[in-house]
C-alpha cells in the first residue's frame, strides 16, 4: 500500500477539471485495436464517484438507441485522456443511481444555473 502512496504523490494527475455528480462529463479514452490507437468520446451524465488517491473511479450514464449504457473510469488511468465539463447538475445526492429506473426527461438532472 505505501508503494501505492509514493506513485499517487508521484504523479498526481491535475489535468482533469473539477466535476462533480449530475454533470454531464465528455470523457475522451484511449482505445487500442490490434497496433492501431484512437480516441473515443464518451459523453453522459457522472452518476458517482468512489474511492480515493490512486484508486478513485467515477461512473458516467449515458442512453444510447434506448439502452442505458453505463462506464467507470479510473481517474488516474493512463487511458483517460481528458474530462470536459459539458453542464452542470443541480443535485442533492451523493449517488444517482435512481436513474437508472428512470425513462425519458424524468432521467434528466436540471442544470445548475451560475
Amino acid at each position: 500500500m505505501d508503494a501505492l502512496k509514493i506513485i499517487s504523490e508521484s504523479s498526481v494527475k491535475n489535468e482533469l477539471p473539477k466535476f462533480n455528480i449530475g454533470d454531464t462529463v465528455r470523457v475522451s479514452v484511449n482505445i487500442k485495436e490490434g497496433e492501431r490507437e484512437r480516441i473515443q468520446m464518451f459523453e453522459g451524465t457522472v452518476i458517482a464517484r468512489r474511492g480515493s488517491g490512486v484508486s478513485e473511479t467515477f461512473t458516467v450514464r449515458r442512453v444510447s438507441y434506448g439502452v442505458g449504457v453505463e462506464r467507470v473510469f479510473p481517474i488516474h488511468s493512463p487511458n483517460v485522456k481528458g474530462v470536459e465539463v459539458v453542464r452542470q447538475g443541480k443535485v442533492r445526492r451523493s449517488k444517482l443511481y435512481y436513474l437508472r429506473d428512470r425513462v425519458g426527461k424524468a432521467a434528466k438532472v436540471k442544470e445548475k444555473i451560475r
